[in-house]
């Protein structure tokens, strides 16, 4: 990522894009606590703990950061807020995209917050790690994350003093992957986030609690499907004659019941529909730009209703799309189902179930050059805190990048004067941290020839 390094002094912008978040704190020296991390996540260190931040960042220790992570009277959810509200007035063109998924971070011990033997699609396999849920905002334009919140694993929800020792608030109950990226969803929505259409992996299409929530928030979906789900054909039940009468009862036994649409019309597979598809159904569709030119496979889609456990029927249809690689080309089929949606074209749909590699890219930057998956605290409050402190870093490089074409340096140490670097391009007519709203309507920032964010390798592939 090619983003600007702090040093171990201040950098030049950074204490202003922070002050209005260090109004969260009362004390002046939490504010520069606050200042001092944010520089530390922002450094060249190789581990980004609270003690290595504190030896090698000037004007702290480790033990002021180790308390501003869990003894400081601050709550990472109000900045989590603040900083959204802050970056929907700078870095938001509006039709937005909620990304949802998990990352996982591998751990040693059994000690540390909510960390278990789990499924980690990052590590792609069961190990001892934690897993952070997230939602991320994507436009056209414009990425940046929301929020995180960990996922606490029934041995951790049910063992009252493991909670008691790591500080796990009373009210936090069981919950699945999807129940918590709905609550993040829901706190999207109360901050006034434009939500679009909502995108996540097949790990949460199997997640029925988070499906019927976004549909009973009337909010759009497309999301990734294992090939062992089921659906049914939309065109059968749309032509099924409806219930019939009762079989005549002869006056043995309990009386027959007329069979239903879940007798009536089965429950196919994903992959057995998809493989059940014309040839012409299929086209090539190139959904953005890679590395290595166009990213292009084939793609068909077919109306469907989802259905529920057992095969109840649901009033639920949309698109089942499925994605193969081009003949000669090596690759797996995958299957996506999408609600809500039903106006947009097959590339459309292409191009926003292919959004996930925003969050996915978020991921890879947050832990090699944040240090995300850094912290060694074992309590639930500073964990989350060190996440938000870690989103705010990266929403500062995105503004940062977005809004100022120089690279920030360090301030100069006294007496000492600054050389100055030739400009690569055109200074912005705006300085940063952004003092007016994000331009509207599809223009960009005044004196950029296109506007990026640190996780982006071009402008996101949808309008």
């Amino acid at each position: 990522m090619a983003v600007l390094k702090a040093g171990p002094e201040a950098l030049v912008d950074l204490a202003a894009f922070l002050e209005p978040f260090g109004r969260l704190v009362r004390r002046s020296e939490s504010r520069q606590s606050l200042e001092r991390y944010t520089t530390g996540l922002l450094s060249d260190l190789g581990r980004k703990t609270a003690s290595d931040i504190g030896r090698a960042v000037a004007a702290t220790s480790s033990q002021r950061l180790q308390e501003f992570l869990t003894r400081t009277a601050w709550d990472p959810k109000e900045m989590d807020q603040l900083r959204v509200r802050y970056m929907l007035q700078h870095a938001s063109v509006g039709q937005g995209v909620v990304l949802l998924d998990d990352t996982g971070f591998a751990k040693k011990g059994r000690h540390s917050v909510g960390v278990a033997r789990q499924y980690s699609g990052t590590l792609g396999r069961i190990d001892n790690c934690q897993v952070l849920v997230t939602s991320h905002y994507v436009d056209r334009v414009f990425d940046w994350p929301i929020r995180g919140r960990l996922y606490l694993p029934k041995e951790w929800v049910t063992d009252r003093e493991r909670r008691m020792k790591a500080q796990v608030p009373r009210q936090i109950a069981l919950q699945t992957k999807g129940q918590i990226a709905l609550e993040l969803v829901d706190e999207g929505l109360q901050a006034g986030i434009p939500i679009r259409a909502v995108v996540a992996d097949a790990g949460y299409g199997d997640q029925p609690a988070l499906l019927d929530g976004l549909e009973k928030r009337g909010l759009p979906y497309v999301v990734g499907m294992a090939s062992t789900v089921r659906f049914r054909r939309a065109q059968a039940v749309e032509e099924d004659p409806g219930d019939g009468p009762p079989p005549l009862y002869r006056g043995k036994g309990r009386p027959r019941k007329a069979l239903g649409i879940k007798e009536r019309i089965p429950t196919e597979e994903a992959g057995a529909l998809v493989t059940g598809l014309a040839e012409k159904a299929w086209q090539t569709v190139a959904w953005r730009e890679g590395t290595k030119g166009a990213l292009v496979k084939e793609f068909a889609r077919l109306r469907v209703f989802r259905s529920g456990q057992r095969g109840e029927p649901l009033a639920s249809s949309g698109w089942l799309v499925g994605e193969r690689p081009r003949a000669g080309h090596r690759g797996d089929t995958k299957y996506y189902f999408a609600w809500g949606l039903d106006g947009q074209s097959l590339e459309e749909l292409v191009q926003l179930a292919h959004l996930r590699w925003v969050i996915e890219r978020f991921y890879q930057d947050a832990k090699g050059e944040l240090g995300l998956d850094d912290y060694e605290g074992r309590l639930w409050t500073g964990f989350h805190r060190h996440v938000a402190l870690v989103m705010l870093a990266h929403c500062y490089l995105a503004l940062r990048q977005s809004y100022g074409s120089q690279v920030t340096e360090p301030a100069s140490p006294r007496g000492v004067p600054k050389r100055k670097k030739r400009p690569t391009s055109s200074p912005p007519e705006r300085g940063f941290p952004p003092t007016g709203p994000a331009e509207r309507g599809g223009q960009k920032a005044a004196g950029h020839p296109r506007v990026v964010s640190p996780s982006d390798r071009g402008c996101h592939a949808f309008a």
